[in-house]
């Protein structure tokens, strides 16, 4: 039977793409929420490293070893990887609008504490560990931006969220100009920002409306998320990706000046390159990934970065491969840390987000540890990097194999 309206859609469907493309498009409240938990990131990661770039003079006045200064630096990372796991537990429970202006504030008080802990170093270590809370807020922003997102623009936007790790390069770089403008002055600065950032996120977060709220208490959750295979698979993806970030950005200024004879502030500068780039690529390979599957992007990340690896092994020119080099894993590791979560909203179910990011986070922090610590017994027993740049190869490569064959049938795309 034939007539006008033959061969037409129906009114329902000729609605139906605009409405599920408008669906698709992330609202303005989507955006807000974006911008005002990457700011808070990079504020508390600016506090999570605000002992890294002064311990040197710190150490000094006190007359600490290297190992104790080493030690001072690495508390509150520590405190700060693990503690993710729990922070991104209590997310899932009480969302980012409790938990982005109650962290903020709580890191004012060790940040402040620095003030008269410069005197002692045992008031050093203690405010070192209060100061690691302003390393789980990491845990607090992923899960926040997922839910606000939909699935086809998640990886950017958590991508963008972690261009907020960049707090610790502005740490690096802000934090001893300012102390020798006044020894108390980077703590106050920081603090007055931490206490603008708690009330504007109070006035400016929300959460998703609707977002899904576990009732389970905090330790059934935290377990269930442990049992689930695609946590420690994401767990040892993301301690490649982003914990070689960590291990260089800890390592890569030692290795400049004891292989490449480079005086410490070149050795420095070079070093905040390599860091702004995985910085620029981190949002990329969210990006990426919202274009081809995450569990790809993964994989070619890590796969360039095994082979540069390789080539570094072989201890070329520092100008120009070296360099090449060097900035082409740290635009892998980049690329592949940002896929890593783009791949968390994609295998995990939306209530365990937060649990799930937590200790994928944690593992990620951690995992920054080991490879300087290899590389200097490596360098000591054999006078060499290059088995060192091998087994970063190793792994990276692992990393790509795994990723491609296993995580791309890891899970489903979730709303």
């Amino acid at each position: 039977m034939s007539g006008p309206a033959a061969g037409k859609p129906s009114a329902e469907a000729a609605g139906a793409a605009p409405a599920a493309a408008a669906a698709e498009r992330p609202s303005g409240a989507a955006y807000v929420n974006l911008v005002v938990a990457t700011l808070g990131f990079t504020l508390t990661f600016w506090a999570w490293n605000l002992i890294a770039p002064i311990a040197g003079p710190l150490g000094d006045d006190l007359g600490i070893s290297s190992f104790e200064q080493s030690l001072m630096v690495a508390v509150p990372v520590i405190v700060g990887s693990v503690g993710r796991i729990p922070v991104g537990a209590l997310t899932d429970r009480f969302g980012a609008r409790v938990m982005f202006p109650l962290t903020s504030a709580l890191t004012i008080v060790p940040v402040l504490l620095l003030i008269p802990a410069k005197e002692s170093y045992a008031a050093l270590l203690l405010a070192g560990f209060l100061l690691g809370v302003g390393g789980t807020t990491f845990a607090i922003g992923v899960p926040h931006v997922n839910s606000w997102f939909p699935p086809a623009r998640r990886g950017f936007a958590i991508g963008v969220f972690g261009m907020g790790m960049g707090g610790v390069a502005l740490s690096g770089y802000f934090t001893p100009r300012i102390y020798d403008r006044g020894h108390h002055l980077p703590f106050v600065v920081l603090a007055s920002a931490l206490a603008a950032y708690v009330v504007l996120s109070w006035l400016t977060l929300r959460d998703r409306p609707g977002r899904p709220v576990p009732t389970t208490p905090l330790g059934s959750r935290l377990r269930e998320a442990a049992r689930l295979r695609v946590t420690w698979e994401l767990s040892a993806l993301y301690a490649i990706g982003f914990g070689g970030i960590v291990a260089f950005g800890v390592y890569l200024p030692t290795y400049l000046k004891t292989w490449y004879d480079l005086g410490a502030t070149d050795a420095g500068t070079k070093a905040a390159g390599f860091s702004l780039v995985t910085v620029l690529f981190r949002p990329f390979g969210g990006w990426l990934s919202d274009r081809v599957h995450p569990a790809v992007v993964t994989s070619w990340s890590l796969g360039i970065v095994g082979l540069f690896a390789v080539v570094q092994s072989f201890d070329p020119e520092l100008d120009p491969v070296g360099t090449i080099c060097l900035l082409v894993m740290a635009a892998g590791l980049g690329a592949a840390s940002g896929a890593v979560f783009a791949l968390v909203a994609q295998v995990t179910p939306q209530s365990q987000v937060g649990s799930v990011t937590g200790i994928v986070g944690a593992m990620g922090g951690l995992g920054g540890f080991v490879p300087p610590l290899v590389m200097g017994a490596i360098y000591s027993a054999k006078g060499s990097y290059s088995i060192g740049f091998m087994l970063l190869s190793d792994l990276a490569l692992a990393g790509c194999v795994y990723a491609f064959g296993r995580m791309r049938t890891a899970g489903r795309a979730r709303g």
